[in-house]
Order: structure tokens, then C-alpha cells, then sequence
């Protein structure tokens, strides 16, 4: 008995196979089971290694096995109908379309182990299809995928990235934040990227701030709670002159970070960030550096500080950006923070990066790092031969009895500028401003400046002990370290 006259179930089965086998007998089709088959086989083999061997050991591996291999798979899949129906279609127009199809006999162990090998076919493409995009998906998240698959234009954010305190923590947690809606926005807008990165039609440098950036309410306050109340923090920061003995000196303050104690909200976080006080302003620069405007809501009502160094007009305060100020407005580079050649190799003083025996190596050190240099490459082997041609004529005896701290300088003097300037991406020193403190960049007095003033004559205070106490300033040897047992 045929297939066609075996009952309902293999009538049915019959009608539906007979043209599946027919019309995909053509390229296009066996094209797509090829690519599918291919595809499979190369992804289970890199899914095998990756269980027992490890990951992907260079971005552009994540590239091809997450998001390449697995289109090609979906495009095999797509591949297969569209054949049979590119088919069908050419035969009807071409009056050769069968009014009936050959019979298939499903009791022909040949035709029963097809239908085994379709079905498990199935089974396995749909977990294949489900596995790669999880890990398509999951990969498109990582560090790897965000600071190094577009290496040149990401180059300075990651280089940041990787030596700042969130270095361990996922971009995506930063950026994207928990939910779907902003999963589905940010893909949009990595759709938008990826064009840019293609055409190399992106900025040079990249735009900061990022103006549709998540609320930090909801992205860095699921870690961190600024109202909670986090009393004073105490700083110790030393920096070096450019004479030849390096001469330190020593600042020493207590910062008033405060958060809400009680009832009263205190210090810098509680004076900003109290949810019973909303404080907004106008930018008029684009880059959140020049604020003419500020207004202050609370309990008492609401007040606004016009600037008395800044006068805008009508018009360039309605186009400017209003914002209502939170985390980022202070901490605006938390994770990609870009110091200025003085700070960094202050820092590499005191930690003993560099060695302070070194005559002049700060003046020297910043002179080298201040240079102009048409790329990364050629700063590195000028930064060396400046630094030992320098110890080589001035001091020949120290280039000769120090040479290992000389190299050691050096090599800290080349990590300092490979983290803070990029020529290709037109990043150098400065570029972009950190709001924290007020020593390098305007940072606090963008508002704090006496000069944003009420109505009523009433200002913004500059007050230094409004945010710090200074217990020392610039001191060679500061009494309260000794006291304090700290030196």
C-alpha cells in the first residue's frame, strides 16, 4: 500500500513531503543546506573547545563565532524555503509545475531514516539557533566586544577603562543598566555605530558628555547610594616641583562627602543630591563646561543663579541643554578618567614608579610627555631617547651608575602617555575635562564661583570649607601626618 493510501495521518504527510522533495532539488536550496550544515558543524566544534579548552583568545575570534557564524547559519536556514519557492515559481511560470508529485512510500526504510535525519536536523538547528544568539547576544555585552572588536575608535575609553576602579565591571552595567527597553535602545544605537565605524564617519575625538546617556539613577545607583551617609574622607596627596632634587610636598584634607545623617542631609552629596532639593542648569557649550543658569527647587521654593561672568542670550539659553544635575554631573568620568601629564607622574613619583633620585626627571618627564608626536609609536622611542639622551649629557655619572632606574622611567613615562594620548582618535592632554575637584579643570567652579548670584545678591559660595577642611597645604613635612602616626 503507497503512502498516499495508508490512512489520514500519511495522506497528509504525503501531500506535504512530495513537494518538499521535489522542489528542493535545486541550488539554491542545497546551497543554504550547506552553509547551515557548515555552519553548525563549526560552531559545535568551537562550543566543544570553548567548554573544554577556553574562550576566544582575540576579539575579532568573538566576531566570527559569535555573530558571523551563527548570520550564516540563519541565512542557510532561509535559504532552504526560499529555494523551494524561487523554484516553484519558475516552473509555474513556465507551465512545467506537476498537477501531481511523485509518491514516496514512507514504509522505505530510506525515506523513514530521511524523515529521522529532517527531525533531528530540526531539533538540533533550533538549540544551535537558541544558543548562538544567547551567546551572540552575551557577547555583543562583553568588555572584549566593547573596548576591543572597534580598537581604534575605542582605544582611549578602554585604555581608561582598564586602569580606573571599575575595571571589573561590565560596560553593559554602566551603559545599558538592567530591563529591556534600554537592552532594545542600546542595540539600536549600536546598529547606528557599527554604520559609523564602517564609513569611519565617527568623531574624532568621541563626543563627551554622551547626551542620551542612562540616568545614573538608574545605572550607578544600583551599586552605589550617594544619600546614604558616608561621613568625611580623608586625602593625602603629594606632589613633586620641577627643581633638580624633585621636592615634594605634601597637601592633606578632609573631604565632606556627607550623604543624609538623620533627618539633615550634609556635606557635598547631601547638599546636591537631597531628593527634597532639585537642582538644574543650562549649558550653552555643548560640553556641560560653561553653565550661565542654574535653579535650585526645595521646601523654601525655588531660586536662580544667573552668572555674572557669562551673558548669553534669549536665544542660546533656549537652544542650550537643561539638565537636572546628578551623579554625573561631578563624577562625568568615573570609569574613563584621562589625567593631565603633571597628575599622572606625580602619582608615579609617589608610588615609586619613578624614582625621585633622578635629577630633574619631573621637569625632564614632563617635558617629554608634552611633546607633539605624529603617532603612538614614534612618542614611545622619542620619550626614551629624549629621557636617556638628557642623563647621557647632563649627567653622565648618574646615566651611568642608575641606568635600570633611567629604563624604569622611561618605561612609566611611555605607560603614562599610551594611557592618556591617542593622535589617531585626536585625544591629547586635556581633552577631555574631569568635573572632580578644581585643581586641573574647572570642575566645582563651573558653579562654585561667587559669581552665580540671586536676584537678591545672594551667590553660590566658593568657599573652601564648604566642601574640605585643609590641613595642610603644600607643607615638605606636615605636623598632622606625624601626629597622626603617618609618617
Amino acid at each position: 500500500m503507497s503512502a498516499s493510501e495508508g490512512g489520514p495521518t500519511s495522506s497528509t504527510l504525503g501531500r506535504w513531503t512530495r513537494p518538499l522533495f521535489y522542489l528542493g532539488q535545486n541550488a539554491v536550496t542545497l546551497i543554504g543546506a550547506v552553509l547551515t550544515t557548515s555552519s553548525a558543524v563549526t560552531l559545535l566544534l568551537f562550543w566543544a573547545r570553548e567548554v573544554f579548552g577556553g574562550g576566544p583568545s582575540h576579539p575579532y575570534a568573538g566576531i566570527l563565532f559569535f555573530l558571523v557564524l551563527p548570520a550564516v547559519f540563519v541565512l542557510g536556514l532561509l535559504l532552504i524555503p526560499a529555494g523551494i519557492l524561487w523554484r516553484r515559481r519558475g516552473l509555474r511560470r513556465r507551465g512545467e509545475l506537476p498537477e501531481s508529485y511523485p509518491r514516496i512510500d514512507l514504509r522505505e526504510p530510506m525515506v523513514q531514516n530521511t524523515f529521522a535525519l529532517v527531525g533531528l536536523a530540526t531539533v538540533v538547528n533550533v538549540g544551535i539557533l537558541g544558543t548562538a544568539s544567547y551567546r551572540g547576544v552575551e557577547y555583543m555585552d562583553s568588555t572584549q566586544f566593547c573596548g576591543m572588536a572597534c580598537h581604534k575608535v575605542m582605544a582611549p575609553e578602554y585604555a581608561a577603562y582598564v586602569d580606573s576602579p571599575h575595571s571589573r565591571v561590565g560596560c553593559v552595567q554602566c551603559h545599558i543598566g538592567p530591563g529591556a527597553s534600554w537592552f532594545v535602545r542600546s542595540k539600536l544605537s549600536g546598529s547606528r555605530q557599527l554604520v559609523a565605524v564602517t564609513l569611519e564617519t565617527y568623531s574624532r575625538p568621541i563626543k563627551s558628555p554622551v547626551k542620551h546617556l542612562r540616568p545614573a539613577r538608574e545605572t550607578c545607583e544600583q551599586c552605589h547610594w550617594p544619600e546614604k551617609f558616608h561621613g568625611d574622607k580623608f586625602l593625602v596627596r603629594t606632589k613633586y616641583a620641577d627643581d633638580e632634587a624633585n621636592t615634594a610636598s605634601t597637601t592633606v584634607l578632609v573631604l565632606k562627602v556627607g550623604g543624609r545623617n538623620g533627618r539633615n542631609s550634609v556635606g557635598i552629596h547631601g547638599t546636591h543630591l537631597d531628593p527634597k532639593r532639585q537642582i538644574s542648569y543650562v549649558s550653552t557649550d555643548g560640553r556641560r563646561q560653561v553653565i550661565p543658569q542654574i535653579t535650585v527647587s526645595d521646601g523654601a521654593g525655588t531660586s536662580r543663579y544667573d552668572s555674572a561672568d557669562v551673558h548669553p542670550t534669549d536665544a542660546q539659553l533656549a537652544d542650550g541643554e537643561r539638565r537636572q544635575m546628578d551623579c554625573m554631573d561631578c563624577h562625568n568620568r568615573p570609569t574613563h578618567a584621562f589625567e593631565l601629564p603633571e597628575r599622572a607622574l606625580d602619582r608615579a613619583l609617589a608610588e615609586g614608579r619613578v624614582s625621585t633620585e633622578l635629577p630633574y626627571v619631573k621637569k625632564k618627564g614632563i617635558e617629554v610627555l608634552r611633546a607633539e608626536y605624529p603617532d603612538r609609536d614614534t612618542a614611545g622611542r622619542r620619550i626614551a631617547e629624549g629621557l636617556a639622551e638628557f642623563y647621557k649629557t647632563s649627567y653622565p655619572t648618574v646615566y651611568q651608575q642608575h641606568r635600570g632606574a633611567i629604563e624604569a622611567a622611561v618605561a612609566e613615562l611611555q605607560a603614562i602617555y599610551r594611557r592618556n594620548v591617542f593622535p589617531e582618535m585626536k585625544v591629547a592632554w586635556g581633552t577631555y575635562p574631569n568635573n572632580i575637584g578644581h585643581e586641573d579643570f574647572l570642575g566645582c567652579f563651573r558653579c562654585h564661583d561667587d559669581s552665580h548670584k540671586r536676584a537678591d545678591g545672594r551667590a553660590i559660595t566658593q568657599d573652601c570649607n564648604a566642601c574640605h577642611t585643609i590641613l595642610a597645604q603644600d607643607e615638605s613635612n606636615p605636623k598632622v601626618l606625624a601626629d597622626l602616626g603617618l609618617k
